[in-house]
């Protein structure tokens, strides 16, 4: 059975607002930002550590790296089938060059982020990853030529409603 979701308080929404803008904060700079003592900061990020809810990775800026080629696959189906799809979630999962992978409505299935080193680099891993027996109906790739913003941080609340 899997574990309940982690309840969150104010203070935890706002600390792991300020973690998602600059992981590499102090203890107490991180407390300071949200009203809590260093220790309370320690114990409440090794919760989220143990729940699963953060993982510390370093981000690279794609800007700074001009051999990384950014480009966006567009993938459709052939055939809905639970097995299919388990299998190609776990190719995306393998692969380094898959960045994200989304699971989309409509006419696509799914939209996959690939950072790659060269166009020849991005042909093999398209035959590698999109060319099977099958599996895949249709794929697009487009390449992106400008990193217009580059994020992963995310709400960790809902939005609050307007008054009118």
């Amino acid at each position: 059975m899997p574990a309940p979701p982690l309840a969150l308080d104010d203070f935890d929404h706002r600390l792991l607002d300020l973690l998602q803008q600059d992981a590499g904060r102090t203890l107490t700079a991180l407390g300071e930002g949200v009203g809590l003592s260093a220790s309370a900061v320690q114990r409440r990020i090794a919760r989220y550590r143990e729940h699963g809810l953060l993982r510390e990775v370093a981000v690279l800026d794609p800007a700074d790296f001009p051999a990384v080629t950014l480009a966006t696959v567009w993938v459709a189906m052939e055939r809905e089938s639970a097995k299919r799809h388990a299998a190609f979630r776990a190719r995306m999962r393998q692969a380094s060059e898959v960045q994200q992978c989304y699971t989309l409505t409509g006419e696509w299935d799914y939209l996959a982020i690939l950072a790659v080193t060269s166009v020849a680099h991005l042909r093999e891993v398209a035959d590698r990853l999109f060319s099977d027996e099958g599996t895949i109906k249709r794929y697009e790739t487009r390449m992106v030529f400008d990193v217009v913003k580059y994020g992963l941080q995310l709400p960790t609340r809902p939005a609050a409603r307007k008054r009118r």
